[in-house]
């Protein structure tokens, strides 16, 4: 997806006619975390929306094998799985390269992995698993992030969203390490922000809270301590629990040129839940 002249500023003011408009044809997309829920739901979405290509990264070959194929069916998109622990730099690295080399270049990046983890009180948990709830959750998308500059920066164009939760701005019960992992993945999206700004490439983040029909979510209800917690959560929905394709939706929105001025932004998609102050 090459980044129009006009596009770099400098120009005369737009015509209505000449605004930019939702437009993803030949969008080199890299999902990294694509085999299931949110991610299978945006590699789906962009495939629909005219990208070109959309590789999907993931551990397990098989499931990654059959989401790259619903990928490719949904419309003329090509779709490629590679296997790949983001958590490891040969891992992130190797994902990036493979998926820059297959494309011939890479447009935009969506960090949507997630680690299974419970929700349970921080005197109830090992002390070793802290170790592991923060490099789990947060490590991969900062090493894709970073392998992923690598390749925009000399192209002075590009688009990256991470997903963290809204566990990082709203401290909830049985949520300490999880919480502090979210909001490592915002502050480094903000401040990677910053400094890839005048490379042409931004960086955004989007903070959901339940997420229904994802591990996540089955996971939370798994035990009366985190269900009860996320019972009254779930109360604060009047707009409706956030499903997989709300994410999309988002992320479709902040890749394409219609956020061509936003990036740093953190955006909450939670049907209610709360409200950002």
């Amino acid at each position: 997806m090459t980044r129009p002249a006009s596009e770099t500023g400098g120009s005369a003011p737009r015509t209505p006619d000449q605004q930019p408009d939702f437009q993803l044809r030949g969008a080199r997309v890299l999902i990294a975390g694509g085999t299931s829920g949110v991610g299978l739901a945006t590699s789906r979405a962009f495939a629909r929306a005219g990208a070109a290509h959309v590789v999907v990264g993931g551990r397990n070959p098989e499931r990654g094998e059959a989401a790259a194929k619903a990928v490719a069916a949904e419309a003329t998109a090509t779709s490629t799985f590679v296997a790949a622990d983001v958590n490891t730099v040969d891992g992130a690295t190797g994902l990036v390269a493979s998926a820059t080399e297959q494309m011939g270049g890479l447009d935009i990046v969506v960090n949507s992995t997630v680690a299974p983890y419970m929700p349970v009180p921080l005197h109830s948990m090992p002390i070793e698993d802290l170790h592991a709830v923060l490099s789990q959750q947060a490590l991969g998308t900062m090493l894709v992030c970073r392998a992923a500059i690598d390749v925009m920066r000399p192209e002075q164009s590009g688009a990256i969203v991470n997903i963290a939760s809204d566990a990082q701005r709203v401290p909830t019960p049985g949520e300490t390490g999880i919480g502090a992992a979210m909001a490592a993945i915002v502050t480094f999206s903000q401040t990677l922000a910053l400094e890839a700004k005048r490379y042409g490439v931004r960086v955004n983040v989007l903070t959901p809270s339940m997420i229904v029909d994802t591990g996540s979510h089955e996971r939370a209800l798994a035990t009366e301590f985190s269900k009860k917690i996320f019972d009254r959560i779930a109360a604060q929905a009047h707009l409706g629990l956030t499903e997989p394709e709300d994410l999309s939706n988002a992320i479709l929105f902040l890749a394409s040129p219609l956020a061509r001025r936003i990036t740093g932004q953190v955006i909450s998609v939670n049907g209610g839940i709360s409200i950002a102050s």
